[in-house]
């Protein structure tokens, strides 16, 4: 398109010469019966004009003649003064049909047709400049933005509609539809950093949450910073799917930090937890710390009744129960948790050289200072654990428990199997304690409820069971 001041050749959609300055007027065309019954009143007025002046040449011609013929010009003028007022009418009517919002997008949308995109703009630029409550009037001209590749103009259009301080304020379903163009050409290019900023700015609930996957919130914390008297699980989440980073040391996270994946068990101590997030688009958050201060009482380590050393008898190892606390304990050099074994009473003590870790947890997973204790048990003149097991197994075949030695036996169809576990001091004797052990062909070994004991210096066979007392006691085979 030229500009008719100048003759500059501007680009299509440009409503003012970037040379000469001078705005371009786009002028609609007239409709075509108001502009025939507009040409048929201006006509009839000249033929009516044209027979009044026959009539007066007449008149005068019958005065001259003598004829007195009377004069129709008053007849004339009156008719004339009709057709006139008439075709000011019309063109009135004419004048506002073609500035109506509906006039203005029709003849827009015929533009737009035949590719004439420049025309189409202007007929909704003039339709807006008088109807500016009409928001299908910057949706059309988004489009038509929008399919000349000029998204920057549609992005225009578009948020006039979603201004918070425009006047008038447009209808909730517009405001929605323009959030999702602008989303649309938004991701169309990749800009998703724009969106996000688009949102945050967005103060209605729903359009945010229309769209929230593009969105990076700050991760939210489940525990409000300050000091707690308990153990807390500290839970971070985030508005929709992504990665969490996070620091604990009062440090700035960044995509090398640790991710969250579960709840942070905060002990006793003072912690800085500093966190963002990255949704799938790769946006991030800002960054979000809060402290905590947790104070516990730490319990009592465990008390052990025995002291390290040597023994030359079967001891029992006991340790004092502390209130509010559970006992655990490990024999491998592994420092004791929650996960290692529970004491839940008296241990026998193995033999040989043993070092044993103790720890107190409280209810809050509060775990104590632990306690170690390194037992040597030697029995002098006791007989081998293996010759142990070798008596058992001939005692259970002379007394038919056993078809033989391989294990079998006429109860079951799998075989049985003994190993020693440790020394027992029952009544005045030690014994060692041999336990059962069923194999239904799989090869995997289920323990019995039978604990059998061997005499450590002579050998004798015998099965443990208790007293009425819940004292051990040997019942001889």
């Amino acid at each position: 398109m030229k500009c008719p001041h100048c003759g500059h050749e501007m680009p299509d959609g440009y409503l003012l010469c970037d040379k000469c300055g001078e705005e371009i007027q786009i002028v609609p065309d007239f409709e075509p019966e108001i502009e025939n019954s507009i040409t048929e009143t201006l006509s009839t007025l000249v033929s009516l004009q044209d027979e009044d002046i026959d009539e007066d040449a007449e008149e005068e011609d019958g005065i001259l003649a003598g004829t007195g013929k009377r004069s129709r010009k008053p007849q004339v003028i009156l008719a004339f003064a009709i057709l006139l007022l008439a075709a000011l009418i019309s063109y009135t009517l004419y004048a506002y049909h073609i500035h109506t919002v509906d006039y203005q997008i029709n003849k827009a949308a015929e533009y737009a047709g035949k590719g004439a995109y420049s025309e189409a703009i202007a007929c909704l630029e003039a339709a807006y400049a008088d109807y500016p409550e009409e928001a299908r009037i910057l949706f059309l001209e988004a489009d038509y933005y929008y399919l000349q590749q000029m998204d920057n103009y549609a992005l225009s259009a578009l948020m006039k509609i979603i201004d918070a301080d425009a006047v008038p304020r447009y209808p909730e379903e517009d405001v929605e539809e323009a959030y999702s163009k602008i989303v649309t050409i938004y991701a169309n290019q990749k800009e998703y950093g724009l969106i996000n900023e688009l949102l945050r700015a967005c103060d209605n609930e729903r359009i945010v949450s229309m769209f929230q996957s593009y969105l990076a919130m700050e991760p939210e914390f489940s525990y409000v910073e300050g000091s707690y008297a308990e153990v807390i699980p500290l839970k971070l989440s985030s508005n929709t799917a992504g990665t969490i980073y996070y620091t604990m040391d009062g440090s700035k996270p960044n995509k090398d930090s640790q991710i969250y994946t579960s709840p942070l068990f905060l002990e006793t101590g003072e912690y800085t937890v500093s966190a963002f997030f990255v949704n799938d688009y790769g946006i991030e958050s800002d960054i979000v710390t809060k402290t905590y201060v947790i104070n516990l009482a730490v319990p009592n380590a465990p008390v052990v009744e025995l002291y390290s050393g040597e023994y030359t008898e079967a001891m029992m190892i006991a340790v004092e129960p502390a209130e509010g606390c559970k006992t655990f304990y490990t024999t491998d050099e592994s420092e004791p948790t929650a996960d290692s074994v529970p004491y839940t009473g008296p241990i026998p003590m193995p033999l040989g050289k043993t070092l044993f870790k103790f720890v107190n947890i409280s209810s809050e997973g509060i775990a104590s200072e632990v306690t170690t204790r390194t037992f040597t048990l030697k029995l002098r003149g006791a007989i081998p654990t293996e010759t142990a097991v070798t008596n058992l197994v001939n005692r259970l075949v002379a007394i038919r428990y056993l078809n033989d030695s391989s294990g079998r036996n006429p109860r079951q169809s799998g075989t049985l199997s003994y190993q020693f576990s440790s020394v027992l001091r029952v009544g005045e004797e030690d014994y060692y304690t041999i336990n059962e052990y069923y194999d239904d062909g799989t090869g995997l070994l289920s323990r019995t409820d039978k604990v059998f004991l061997v005499q450590v210096y002579n050998g004798t066979v015998a099965q443990l069971g208790y007293d009425e007392d819940g004292e051990f006691m040997a019942n001889v085979l």
